[in-house]
């Protein structure tokens, strides 16, 4: 569970819960609650954005929901670990023994591309297979992506929209001054759930979807340079001090970290030499 995306919805929640009723109670909050204003912002961005998309990428879209709040995400370090591990057995025992090894690998990117490694297939005829399935990939993502963005940009016009309708309806009742300000409250309350919308919703969910595309893209582009690694041959720890370029300073600290607990573990493990 990513917690950051449950603590901000909380957070964000309260700030605008609190702000409302923090001068007059909690009584307060029956005024920003009209049931014709949810229906003409929320219904109206929703059918907006539904024509701009194919029917099958909006239903996907409410799958993608979820992956803002899994913490689940592809380890660069781990990954690299691996990819060190099949370099040193392919150097000892040859490509053809990596074939043994695609049953204990749980990332199918890596799978497949092992499998064109032990086939043979040329270096280049493998980047660029691997390549476009990376595309391919980014392609999706950005569509769930896009789809956030739109619901983002078309939820604050349809607050407009409502806002609209709400003032034509007040101007129809000028000759009632007591009517006057409900009906500018309701009027501009459309806005506010836009607003509310777009800032509080979309636009985080976007961005946080952006944020782990980017991270999926990037284990992938690391995979791609091991997996021609160890199909060239390349010494593995040449190919590790290659693979750690694609760490941040923190990630390269928590691998040696890694790599020499795995190493004195290895060690340990040695039978000790007869004084």
């Amino acid at each position: 569970m990513d917690i950051a995306s449950i603590v901000g919805l909380v957070f964000g929640f309260l700030a605008i819960v609190i702000s409302i009723s923090i001068d007059d109670g909690p009584g307060a909050l029956l005024a920003f609650v009209n049931m014709p204003s949810v229906f003409i912002t929320v219904g109206g961005g929703l059918a907006a954005t539904m024509i701009s998309y194919k029917l099958a990428d909006f239903i996907r879209m409410m799958k993608i929901c979820a992956n803002i709040f899994s913490a689940k995400e592809s380890s660069k370090e781990d990954m690299i670990r691996t990819l060190v591990d099949l370099s040193n057995k392919a150097r000892r025992e040859g490509l053809l023994a990596l074939e043994a090894e695609q049953d204990k690998i749980g990332d199918d990117f890596v799978k497949q591309s092992l499998q064109l490694v032990v086939d043979g297939v040329e270096p280049g005829t493998i980047r660029e297979s691997m390549e476009l399935e990376l595309a391919n990939l980014e392609g999706r993502h950005s569509i769930g992506r896009s789809i956030f963005k739109t619901m983002a940009a078309q939820f604050p016009a349809w607050g407009m929209i409502g806002t609209l309708i709400g003032l034509i309806n007040l101007l129809g009742s000028l000759d009632d001054p007591s009517a006057v300000g409900p009906a500018m409250a309701v009027a501009l309350i459309t806005t506010f759930y836009g607003s509310i919308l777009a800032n509080y919703v979309c636009n985080p969910v976007a961005e946080k979807l952006g944020m782990k595309s980017k991270n999926e893209i990037q284990v992938k582009e690391m995979i791609i340079e091991g997996i021609l690694s160890i199909q060239a041959g390349e010494n593995p720890r040449i190919m590790e001090h290659k693979l750690k370029t694609f760490l941040s300073p923190d990630q390269k600290a928590r691998y040696d970290e890694m790599a020499n607990g795995g190493a004195a573990a290895a060690g340990a493990g040695q039978p000790q030499e007869a004084a």
